[in-house]
């Protein structure tokens, strides 16, 4: 058997997503970079996957006696409280009351109710990626961010609401292992047709992300910011000390 046959359908779903995985990866590091220096843009990454982890997570609840609410063994990924308590810490109580889903989040919510209704096994592709993303990038993210707030010396910003990486006393390698696990399982249960398209749905998973990470708000004005933190002060040290007076 050739090292081909012996992948996993984990792998498989990898190399399926690479090239368009890397410029989620590139965006993702673009966009909530900024938030590592400004809570608000941090928020704002958050308030753009809420409804998406929410959705997915009710959808586990409505199949939980199919292949789905088999990712539902482990309570301890149920994300919707976390977001709902990080969003409440950064825009406040009544974060929801003048709340409304920007344009490209109900583009992927109309699309994951699409697939609901006619084929909800590939709601998996979604399950799958996007906790395992928050499991890995979405806790270097944090962790970036609480190096930056030792770092940073314009520190305008808290280091709470961390609740949606937050995962109490589970181990995060096995609850890595828990997904992966629970993917292949499900695969081995699955006719070559469906699993052809999931490996496809994968590649649209990444690709409704980028959509949503791109509706990102507020980059513009931290990266004003930080030219003013940086470049006046170094314009008027030329003009200081390098620009002769007029006499």
């Amino acid at each position: 058997m050739t090292n081909k046959d012996q992948d996993t359908f984990c792998k498989k779903m990898r190399k399926a997503t690479k090239e368009i995985h890397t410029i989620s990866d590139t965006l993702v590091n673009t966009k909530l970079a900024f938030g590592f220096l400004d809570n608000s843009v941090w928020a704002d990454g958050l308030l753009v996957f809420y409804e998406i982890f929410r959705y997915l997570e009710l959808a586990m609840i409505r199949w939980k006696h199919t292949e789905i609410g088999l990712f539902l063994i482990d309570d301890q990924l149920l994300r919707t409280e976390a977001f709902e308590c990080d969003l409440a810490f950064y825009l406040g109580k009544e974060w929801e009351k003048n709340y409304s889903p920007r344009d490209s989040v109900i583009k992927y919510l109309v699309h994951l109710r699409n697939i609901e209704n006619t084929e909800p096994i590939l709601l998996i592709a979604y399950i799958y990626h996007l906790y395992m993303g928050l499991l890995s990038g979405g806790i270097i993210l944090r962790k970036k961010r609480q190096l930056m707030h030792k770092i940073w010396p314009f520190q305008t910003f808290q280091m709470n609401g961390n609740n949606i990486t937050n995962f109490g006393n589970s181990n995060i390698f096995e609850l890595k292992q828990h997904m992966r696990d629970t993917m292949n399982t499900i695969a081995e249960m699955l006719d070559d047709d469906t699993k052809t398209k999931l490996l496809e749905e994968s590649k649209t998973v990444f690709a409704l992300n980028n959509e949503i990470i791109k509706s990102v708000r507020g980059t513009g004005t931290v990266l004003l910011k930080r030219v003013v933190y940086f470049v006046v002060p170094v314009m008027l040290f030329i003009f200081a000390f390098f620009v002769p007076f007029k006499r």
